[in-house]
């Protein structure tokens, strides 16, 4: 299931930060501006409501990490999650199976991030687009989420990274255009 909020700006920031983990809270605080910090603990806020409303689970989540800094559930290993956030929404989706998410904000590119990250295809499908823009953060936000989703990070040869034999993409375009996000499931 995911949970969407744009709202960033719209809660009660120091009544939140004595909602979540300690541990949370200090990861929250050691960003310098007060945008990463509402981004860090509404990212926090959005899983807590996904465990309760999913799995019935309260309580501050307790995070462990995996070899590649993936975080999981240290005492629901069986619960899958991710998050994401970018300056116009936070995401969060939880599974019972590996699952990755992504959202970006919907902007300019550059030509050269497109040639690094794109394969042909993908490169003409872009300049082929409508909506350049759109169609070239559609296509990111895969990717990041299924980098997400193995746990390799963005260091994996990028315009070779898709797979839509093994993996589900669901990518979503906000109502107002402002943001894409994309889930990618394992099937």
């Amino acid at each position: 299931m995911v949970y969407v909020d744009d709202d960033i700006m719209g809660f009660d920031l120091e009544a939140a930060l004595l909602d979540i983990s300690d541990e949370r809270r200090e990861q929250a605080l050691r960003f310098k501006h007060e945008l990463g910090r509402r981004q860090c603990v509404l990212a926090y806020l959005l899983l807590k409501r996904a465990l309760r409303e999913e799995y019935g689970i309260t309580g501050n989540p307790v995070f462990a990490y995996g070899e590649h800094g993936k975080p999981m559930l240290v005492n629901h290993p069986d619960i899958h999650f991710n998050l994401s956030h970018c300056r116009e929404a936070v995401t969060c989706v939880v599974s019972d199976r590996p699952v990755g998410i992504d959202v970006e904000g919907v902007g300019s590119y550059r030509e050269s991030l497109v040639r690094y990250a794109m394969n042909e295809r993908e490169q003409h499908a872009i300049l082929a687009a409508e909506n350049p823009a759109l169609a070239f953060t559609r296509l990111w936000t895969m990717k990041e989420a299924h980098l997400k989703l193995t746990g390799e990070g963005l260091g994996h040869a990028l315009p070779t990274v898709l797979d839509e034999t093994a993996y589900n993409y669901e990518t979503v375009v906000a109502p107002d255009g402002r943001y894409v996000w994309t889930v990618a499931y394992a099937f």
